[in-house]
């Protein structure tokens, strides 16, 4: 079976990744391999392996991500940009008085993730590579789950936004409870409720063309 290994900024993150692909390639069998952060059955969210932005940039830059090659046929790199102003992720989102667009701050960011992985592997690998860049949050990829207006295009406060609605449902969620994250992005597990939404949200749009443009057939 094809596999997807993954490096993302959170357990929650890769949960919501994993529900995505199936829904796109439309087989619940689709083997992952957590990468960053680690999982395992007992502690889901131990803090010695729990990733965030700079733990990706790390591993990206590590002898660990062209190693992992070795036992998997792509790799999906899942960061926000919520904090990419930050020292040290050093992509302002203001540029010239000018705020940027998603588009631009999804390519600055694959553009510091490439050379994070140095140009040479990269471009050896990139149809094997997938980055996956939430703008600014993952939450945002949630909201055309529950919003037919503007808001499901939203790419600011989305956990906020996202709340809002899921109180009516009688709970909200926060970056720790993997179970919620995963009840709500199982909706994408359907291929036409994936493919119908998917376009409704800038970056999420732009993950699954991402991964259209691989041409990737799933081997049993």
């Amino acid at each position: 079976m094809t596999s997807f290994g993954l490096i993302t900024e959170g357990p929650t993150d890769q949960i919501v990744i994993e529900n995505i692909l199936s829904g796109y390639f439309d087989n619940p069998d689709i083997i992952f391999r957590p990468f960053l952060p680690l999982r395992d059955e007992t502690d889901k969210n131990r803090v010695e392996n729990y990733g965030g932005w700079t733990r990706v940039f790390e591993y990206c830059g590590s002898s660990k991500f062209q190693e992992a090659f070795q036992f998997i046929d792509y790799v999906v790199v899942q960061i926000d940009t919520d904090t990419s102003d930050d020292i040290g992720y050093d992509i302002p989102k203001i540029e010239n008085g000018k705020e940027l667009s998603v588009e631009e701050i999804i390519e600055k960011v694959c553009e510091k993730l490439r050379n994070l992985i140095g140009t040479e592997f990269y471009d050896e690998y990139a149809e094997k590579i997938i980055f996956a860049i939430s703008v600014h949050s993952l939450e945002c990829w949630l909201l055309p789950l529950y919003f037919t207006d503007k808001k499901k295009a939203k790419h600011k406060n989305c956990l906020d936004t996202l709340n809002q609605a899921l109180r009516k449902e009688g709970f909200t969620i926060n970056a720790k409870n993997a179970e919620y994250y995963d009840s709500i992005s199982r909706k994408y597990l359907k291929h036409r409720t994936l493919m119908s939404k998917c376009s409704d949200n800038p970056s999420l749009k732009i993950f699954v063309e991402e991964i259209e443009k691989r041409n990737i057939i799933i081997n049993d």
